[in-house]
């Protein structure tokens, strides 16, 4: 029997709890700081701003839990998230074609669920 992905659980080692994948616990800055991606050069963190992260959630690239007017992203957002940026930044692929790259992928997840795919 296949496993929800919805239920799956990641442990967090910083704080040493188990929670839910999609508990939305981070804010938008604490978003942005976990999903910096590495400068190649200089191996340093590039930095991240929540305007990128609101034009993904425009795009309609990641949707994060509203509370009030505050965004709350969780493990699997940030997870995402961190997909985005390679697409876009290692990648070269534009929004565009993140959005069909990552429905892809989503179609394939509900097919293994499902037991059609290997």
């Amino acid at each position: 029997m296949a496993v929800d992905p919805r239920l799956q659980q990641v442990e967090r080692p910083h704080r040493g709890i188990v929670a839910d994948k999609d508990e939305p616990i981070y804010t938008i800055s604490i978003a942005a700081r976990l999903v910096r991606p590495v400068d190649l050069t200089s191996g340093t963190l590039k930095p991240l701003h929540a305007q990128t992260l609101r034009m993904y959630e425009r795009e309609g690239l990641v949707k994060p839990k509203r509370v009030g007017r505050n965004r709350l992203y969780s493990d699997r957002d940030i997870d995402r998230l961190r997909q985005i940026q390679h697409l876009t930044q290692d990648l070269g692929v534009n929004l565009a074609g993140v959005e069909i790259i990552l429905d892809l992928l989503e179609q394939i997840e509900v097919l293994r669920a499902s037991s059609q795919l290997p």
